[in-house]
């Protein structure tokens, strides 16, 4: 089992495994995203406190899990290219991080819709929002220092250790509602007892957050396999493809 899965370390088997996954991948995200807008806006029923303003939910949760999420698949990513040197794993780290900043700044933009009505402001220096902000920043920064060094190993290396001492902040975003006194609400969904969120809000919620992540999966697969195809350009496989596809 642990042979057949290293095998995909390999960028040709990578390349080969992204083209199978990603029509799947892709309609899947498609279809549960649809079917998660419909719930959102006509089957979960409008909340007793927020009315109509709270189905914002439905974006900025999912996106503020996936910036968290993105953000630990980049620094594993990053931590494996660092021991083991492989291409791939460096090609699926640069490739998270805009999505993982894109992510990021969603959760922060639709918070800001959700915090005007509900606090009465915009913006806040909020636990939550504050260490979200930083992650932020922890993408851009990665991004920036990639661009920033020519040599693809060398920034590799330089953005792993960014990714791996940033995960630091993540549960610091998680549990900052719970360590500080803080405007944000606590959590609904991952409490070990009974979510405190109507099952009707919570069906389509956890669509959106599947769709969302099958989204996330096949763009970083088709970016990552760009940054193969660039870095390997000159291999034998590339070239024996590309053959293939003018015979075609």
């Amino acid at each position: 089992m642990w042979k057949w899965i290293t095998k995909f370390a390999s960028p040709m088997h990578f390349y080969l495994l992204v083209n199978r996954l990603t029509p799947w991948l892709g309609w899947g995200a498609a279809i549960l995203f649809v079917a998660g807008v419909y719930g959102a806006l006509f089957y979960a029923p409008a909340d007793y406190q927020q009315g109509e303003s709270f189905r914002i939910i439905y974006v900025h949760v999912p996106s503020a899990w996936m910036s968290m999420f993105i953000y630990m698949v980049m620094a594993a990513a990053g931590g494996a290219g660092l021991i083991w040197k492989t291409k791939v794993s460096d090609a699926i780290a640069r490739s998270s991080a805009p999505l993982g900043a894109s992510f990021t700044f969603l959760a922060l933009a639709t918070g800001s819709l959700w915090g005007k009505p509900m606090w009465g402001t915009w913006w806040v220096w909020d636990a939550r929002l504050t260490s979200e902000l930083i992650l932020l920043f922890l993408y851009l920064g990665y991004i920036a220092l990639q661009s920033a060094i020519d040599d693809k190993r060398t920034a590799a290396r330089a953005g792993a250790i960014l990714a791996l001492v940033g995960v630091v902040n993540i549960p610091i975003i998680h549990y900052s509602v719970e360590w500080w006194n803080t405007l944000h609400q606590g959590p609904t969904i991952t409490k070990l007892d009974t979510p405190s969120i109507h099952i009707d809000m919570l069906i389509p919620l956890l669509i959106m957050a599947l769709a969302f992540n099958l989204y996330y999966a096949a763009m970083v697969l088709i970016r990552a396999r760009h940054e193969i195809i660039e870095q390997e350009k000159n291999s034998k496989w590339v070239q024996d493809l590309i053959i293939d596809k003018v015979a075609v």
